[in-house]
């Protein structure tokens, strides 16, 4: 059957959801084992697998010089077929992963519109594709796309992120963007 982990990192911290199948079950009807189940999580959850070890570990596993928030926000990208809705898998201050079966090639410019919680509009942000993941990659399908800001752009999507990163750390966003 289908399962979601709902994990709380810590009493009032980030929360990660983990999406799986239950691969085995334990009734606990003996009265010395309490019931339960393995959940098994697939390739795509690796990447907050990883953020779990870096943040209980206190840094970053990938080495990474940039934070990465596992947020899904909403985002709006000019591609060869018209605009095209989906969503981020991953935000930091320098660029975001855009989840998509359709990335465009590396090296190309995007127009992207990004939902940010709290805000009316969407930010209007330019960006260039620097690497993308087929779905023969066997992981989530997309583009990793790098920010081209003004300086002006750039501190205030920098206090963006910071704000979406201390709410993520409270606990405080909803559900449905934590991904």
């Amino acid at each position: 059957a289908p399962a979601r982990v709902d994990l709380t990192l810590e009493p009032g911290g980030p929360r990660v959801i983990l999406s799986g199948q239950v691969v085995w079950r334990r009734a606990g009807d003996d009265g010395r084992d309490p019931a339960g189940c393995t959940v098994g999580l697939g390739p795509s959850e690796r990447y907050k697998i990883n953020f779990i070890n870096g943040f209980v570990r206190g840094g970053l596993i990938n080495r990474r010089e940039r934070r990465r928030l596992p947020l899904r926000l909403p985002v709006t990208y000019g591609a060869i077929d018209g605009p095209q809705q989906t969503f981020t898998r991953d935000v930091n201050e320098e660029g975001l992963f855009i989840m998509t079966g359709s990335p465009m090639p590396e090296r190309t410019t995007l127009h992207l519109l990004l939902g940010v919680p709290g805000q009316a509009q969407p930010l209007s942000l330019k960006a260039t594709v620097v690497h993308t993941v087929v779905v023969e990659d066997e992981d989530i399908p997309g583009m990793g796309v790098r920010f081209i800001l003004a300086t002006d752009e750039e501190k205030h999507f920098m206090r963006t992120v910071d704000e979406l990163e201390a709410a993520f750390y409270k606990g405080s966003l909803p559900d449905e963007i934590i991904s």
